[in-house]
């Protein structure tokens, strides 16, 4: 376990397309999500930081409201094609404006700026092969259909239940 992010953490992470992010609030009551982008889109500033956009998203804000009160997060990224193998990163974030960092994306309304704590390998024993494959990603849409509308029925359940 290090400290900081070495050379070949921090190549791994630059060639990531997700991250499984972990959070809980000020009461300790968890939410993990999932952040993907195109490779690159998590960022090492330095052996000791490295940042995440927030997007549009779905406007439940639990990590970022999570951070808010509380600091701490687990990061966990799996190379599920070529390397099978995964890194944890665990430390404080931080939501830093839009401003901080250099984008093109107009996408991006902030970024979340985590200070490395600890670093280590997730091994390769349990990781499942998956091959990627080419398909259309609109990253950071607003469009109901392409985010997966109401797949599981919660706002049809709601409606309903209002109805009643």
């Amino acid at each position: 376990m290090l400290d900081h992010l070495n050379a070949a953490m921090a190549e791994f992470v630059g060639r990531m397309e997700m991250a499984f992010i972990s959070t809980s609030d000020a009461d300790g009551e968890c939410d993990s999500t999932l952040r993907a982008g195109p490779a690159g889109f998590l960022r090492v500033i330095d052996p000791k930081t490295l940042v995440y956009p927030e997007y549009r998203g779905n406007g439940v804000m639990a990590s970022l409201g999570n951070i808010m009160e509380n600091p701490h997060v687990g990061m966990l990224m799996v190379d599920f094609a070529d390397d099978l193998i995964g890194l944890h990163v665990n430390g404080r974030a931080r939501i830093a404006p839009l401003e901080e960092f250099d984008t093109e994306d107009k996408k991006v309304e902030r970024w979340v700026v985590v200070e490395v704590q600890e670093a280590y390998i997730h091994c390769r024993k349990h990781i499942p092969r998956m091959v990627p494959v080419d398909r259309v990603r609109n990253w950071g849409t607003d469009d109901v259909k392409s985010k997966g509308g109401d797949f599981f029925g919660v706002k049809a359940d709601q409606v309903s239940a209002a109805n009643d």
